[in-house]
């Protein structure tokens, strides 16, 4: 039903920049919430932000202040705007969406982030 597909992962040097997409078909975009989890090896997938369909935005303390989620609900895109990114960032990250009623989520494939110099 759902579909994510990410893009935008690759190879930075730490300080920089990334953005990355999340692509969402299959349903009606606005009655998901949108997150962003990640996943480093031989570490649980954890949350790096939300975008609810309600609204309202939280983040990882980790990322506050480096990282902004946002929604394009004409494109029924998802982005991950990631700024002075340090190398404890390097994970598989994963696009997630959640219906807003029925809490029924779908995944992306992933997309690496490696933070290195």
């Amino acid at each position: 039903q759902v579909q994510l597909v990410e893009s935008g992962g690759g190879l930075v040097q730490p300080g920089g920049s990334l953005r990355l997409s999340c692509a969402f078909s299959g349903s009606i975009f606005s009655r998901y919430n949108m997150a962003w989890y990640r996943q480093a090896p031989g570490s649980q997938r954890e949350l790096v932000a939300a975008a609810t369909a309600s609204g309202s935005t939280n983040y990882a303390d980790s990322v506050k202040g480096r990282i902004t989620i946002s929604r394009d609900y004409a494109k029924k895109m998802v982005f991950l705007q990631m700024n002075s990114l340090k190398p404890e960032d390097t994970a598989v990250y994963y696009c997630n969406a959640g219906h807003y009623l029925t809490s029924r989520d779908s995944w992306g494939q992933g997309t690496q982030v490696t933070v290195s110099s």
